[in-house]
């Protein structure tokens, strides 16, 4: 499984493509840190750290992302054939209330559970002194990446709120009429 979440990754890229060429609007800041998120949290915490990767957390993560994705590109799928069921609609714009803090859940669970682990074997950290007169502690970069969900998530989550509202109370003033 994890094999294919690795492989996958590539595939993370394709909201930003799919931005910039216009097919889906979306915010190029917002698109851009749960691309880098994604990747950073499979790549440089769940695959440097191979103890956290049998780790509950990794399939909550998992699962919110992938059952996430399946809404998402099924709305983009029926939004390009201008055939839009209104249950795809509803569900993309409503499970996130729920997928989307099951997934910041995992992911900080995960970097948690990582944290032992990266300071005991000083992963990805670089210690004075060395020719370049720089350090670097990833232990603590990663708790600094865990405090910054508790200004950004909101941001994001209220967001998606937002756009609920204005995007199924629009669709429920159009059903009156129909």
């Amino acid at each position: 499984m994890y094999y294919m979440l690795k492989l996958s990754t590539i595939y993370i890229y394709l909201p930003i493509l799919k931005f910039l060429s216009g097919i889906v609007p979306s915010s190029v800041v917002l698109t851009s840190f749960q691309v880098m998120s994604r990747v950073f949290l499979i790549w440089a915490v769940t695959h440097s750290v191979k103890e956290v990767q049998s780790e509950d957390s990794v399939l909550l993560y998992v699962i919110a992302w992938t059952m996430t994705e399946i809404i998402r590109y099924s709305f983009y799928t029926f939004s390009l054939l201008n055939h839009l069921p209104y249950l795809i609609k509803w569900a993309r714009y409503t499970l996130f209330i729920v997928l989307y803090p099951m997934g910041v859940s995992g992911e900080l669970l995960t970097i948690y559970a990582a944290l032992p682990f990266v300071r005991q074997a000083g992963l990805y950290s670089i210690s004075l002194p060395n020719k370049y007169n720089f350090s670097f502690d990833y232990y603590a970069f990663l708790i600094l990446i865990m405090i910054s969900y508790i200004p950004i998530f909101p941001q994001l989550y209220f967001h998606m709120i937002h756009q609920r509202r204005k995007v199924l109370s629009h669709t429920e003033e159009h059903k009156k009429f129909d």
